[in-house]
């Protein structure tokens, strides 16, 4: 893509930038700039350009704000200690959205045109990716997201697309760091089911998980727990993570994808694991195994992953029909912890390639 950029008139200064990255949160704030290009059948993608970060225009009837046409993607960018910039396997991202553009009917960015979209945003705000000290994990969150701006409220693929990225600056996404998290399983609400949109990154799977984990709150959990929508029995995923389980022989378990979204830290997972000598086998997995396998012993860790939160323990699970305790053990979770956290911030050598250096 050929990119304009103008630069703002107005970026933070730098005291204010530094209070930022001292304490980022997640999600609040964001940097100076924003990447956006847009599609029409006659012109396939065009206009790419870099802008000041600030509010989009969109008419009342644009599609996406009245049959939900949209998708997004989330990933990271890590400052390493030689003051480099790398991403964490953006071709993945890229292609996963290729995916969901199928499903969402919207027409696919190239993988080579998105990992340029974001390449040249981190290059503009670079100095919103925060330096981390003693181990730290701060990181600068990115999400390129596509939605349906054409003005029309008829019931088609819209033919005016825009694809944008925007970035933040991010701490830990649960507060206190890789503590066990507790979760609530609903029986009365799904995410997804067969032929519907589980696999795709859309922002309609999360507004139908917000109920749930609404009630998950209520009951002083941290997530939410989804089953399957045909039998109501397997476990399927959180409301934004994928699960693993890890039993006593050493043998470890994934719920399978089709319904749930193909989580890219989850599959770098099952290759860490497979270095570390441990099979992972990707099966449909029942909650009822869930409940006897803790309490027998048999499961010895879970622990959930996402770009976001990274890995992270999991606790109790909290049902209607009573509690299933924690599982004994977080070694294993805090190994593949480690492995994947020091190779995104170039503390152990990557041996999988799947660094890509931005700035």
């Amino acid at each position: 893509m050929q990119i304009t950029t103008t630069l703002t008139s107005n970026p933070t200064d730098d005291a204010r930038l530094a209070e930022i990255l001292a304490n980022p949160g997640f999600g609040t704030n964001f940097t100076d700039h924003m990447f956006t290009v847009e599609w029409t059948p006659a012109e396939g993608w065009h206009n790419a350009r870099i802008t000041p970060y600030g509010p989009i225009t969109l008419d009342p009837a644009a599609a996406v704000l009245h049959y939900a046409q949209e998708i997004f993607e989330g990933m990271k960018a890590y400052r390493h200690d030689d003051g480099s910039v790398w991403l964490f396997r953006p071709e993945a991202n890229a292609e996963r959205m290729v995916r969901s553009t199928e499903r969402l009917a919207l027409p696919a960015l190239p993988v080579e045109d998105f990992v340029q979209a974001v390449d040249a945003l981190v290059e503009v705000d670079q100095r919103w990716v925060p330096a981390n000290d003693e181990g730290g994990e701060k990181s600068l969150y990115i999400r390129p997201f596509m939605f349906a701006s054409e003005k029309f409220l008829g019931v088609r693929p819209a033919e005016h697309v825009t694809f944008m990225v925007i970035a933040s600056p991010a701490g830990a996404y649960f507060k206190g760091g890789a503590k066990p998290v507790n979760l609530w399983l609903t029986e009365e609400y799904t995410r997804a089911g067969r032929g519907g949109m589980g696999a795709a990154k859309t922002g309609g799977n999360y507004a139908s998980s917000l109920v749930a984990q609404r009630e998950a709150y209520a009951k002083g959990c941290d997530q939410v727990v989804f089953l399957d929508a045909e039998e109501g029995k397997y476990v399927e995923e959180l409301g934004g993570m994928n699960m693993y389980f890890v039993y006593d022989d050493g043998s470890i378990v994934t719920p399978e994808t089709g319904t749930i979204l193909e989580g890219i830290t989850r599959a770098s997972i099952i290759e860490i694991l497979g270095k570390m000598g441990y099979q992972v086998t990707e099966r449909k997995f029942g909650i009822d195994e869930w409940r006897a396998d803790v309490t027998s012993g048999r499961i010895t860790e879970i622990f959930a992953c996402g770009t976001a939160a990274v890995v992270t323990p999991v606790g109790s699970l909290k049902t209607a029909d009573g509690d299933s305790p924690a599982p004994a053990s977080t070694e294993l979770t805090m190994k593949v912890r480690a492995a994947l956290v020091d190779t995104q911030f170039g503390r152990a050598e990557d041996t999988f390639g799947w660094m890509h250096k931005s700035v």
